[in-house]
């Protein structure tokens, strides 16, 4: 079977993890830091800060941003379901816009039209490796005074005009899983160039104490620290830093492999009217986590992931958040009709780097032959 992913680790990610490991200091500390300068310097951001997940990344930055219970935050249907229930987590309302069908991220010239006086901020997805179209999305936040909180889960590298996402929103977090561009097994990070949400947030990832545990550690007296609001617990490890730290010395090869895989796919696919291969506007540039295509065919999407599966590649799908029964309280469902055919006809290929030319090959032929 040609998995949907692969993982790229090797000798220096264990060596880095075992080092950690007899050092006799396994929590946040010392390769966190480290880990967190390294991508905040890569991005262009002043404040990096590491956290467990994507998923408690984006809840942080919501509450950085403001978001309060009642609020509504505007965002994409069409993405993991992560990005709408993090906004559900402070009790905030996901409000969905549809796609851009060639981009599959949030249609810039519907977000104004879903302002309203609860709104109180933007979280466009960068999708897939694509970034959004962040620009004049921040130009509509600051006329209406909201805050940008770009879920860039699975875009770190990606970039518009040479400036990279996670320096272009007030928040951007990005995901460190098994599937993404970078590593640590599980984690994420948040960056921002805003001072007083980043040192909130440090201190929210470690439920809010005034005082954390290194410091606490390091200092050469007692130190008693107090807990001023309710936070959760966040963290990463420094075995996960030490991972993070030797995969970013990766980043620029894993980028140039993912572009390189994806010029041969959309070599491979050319001439078939069927496959319409990823779409990236002039300017931007996609680091693909994962490669989008979308079939034009009369079998079903579900039909041709079965058959492909049966002929040994395996492949996934983005489905619509909005149309899931845990989001059914919502109300009427909105009318979102490019998100809706892209749930449908979209299907991800697999994508990793150390994915040999032979095996693309082979998902080349079984999704040719599946259709």
């Amino acid at each position: 079977m040609i998995p949907i992913t692969r993982l790229a680790l090797g000798d220096a990610e264990a060596e880095a993890a075992a080092a950690v490991v007899r050092s006799g200091w396994l929590m946040n500390g010392p390769q966190t830091e480290k880990f967190e300068k390294l991508v905040a310097e890569y991005v262009g951001a002043k404040h990096a800060i590491a956290v467990s997940s994507a998923t408690t990344g984006l809840h942080l930055a919501l509450l950085g941003a403001g978001v309060k219970a009642g609020d509504e935050v505007i965002c994409p249907s069409f993405s993991f379901i992560a990005t709408a229930n993090s906004i559900r987590y402070i009790g905030a309302v996901p409000v969905f816009v549809d796609i851009d069908p060639r981009t599959y991220n949030i249609d810039v010239a519907q977000i104004e039209a879903a302002v309203t006086e609860r709104t109180t901020a933007i979280m466009p997805v960068s999708q897939i490796g694509l970034p959004a179209d962040l620009m004049p999305i921040t130009d509509i936040a600051a006329r209406h005074g909201l805050k940008v909180v770009e879920d860039a889960a699975p875009s770190l590298g990606s970039a518009i005009d040479g400036r990279r996402v996670g320096s272009i929103s007030d928040f951007t977090v990005f995901s460190f899983d098994a599937r993404k561009i970078l590593t640590t097994g599980e984690g994420g990070m948040i960056t921002t160039d805003d001072p007083e949400a980043a040192t909130r947030m440090r201190l929210l990832r470690a439920h809010a104490a005034s005082v954390s545990t290194a410091d606490r550690d390091r200092a050469n007296k007692i130190v008693l620290e107090t807990y001023p609001e309710v936070g959760f617990n966040y963290k990463i490890t420094d075995i996960q830093g030490a991972i993070g730290v030797v995969q970013m010395g990766k980043i620029a090869e894993i980028v140039a492999e993912r572009r390189r895989l994806a010029a041969r796919y959309a070599q491979l696919f050319a001439g078939d009217d069927r496959i319409e291969i990823p779409f990236e506007p002039v300017g931007f540039q996609h680091v693909y986590q994962s490669y989008a295509v979308r079939l034009h065919t009369e079998r079903t999407q579900e039909d041709v992931m079965h058959a492909m599966m049966d002929l040994g590649v395996a492949t996934r799908r983005i489905f619509a958040i909005h149309d899931q029964p845990a989001f059914a309280d919502l109300g009427e469902a909105p009318e979102l009709p490019e998100t809706m055919s892209a749930a449908k006809h979209a299907i991800l290929l697999p994508m990793f780097v150390g994915l040999t030319d032979s095996e693309q090959d082979d998902v080349v032929a079984a999704l040719i032959k599946s259709l």
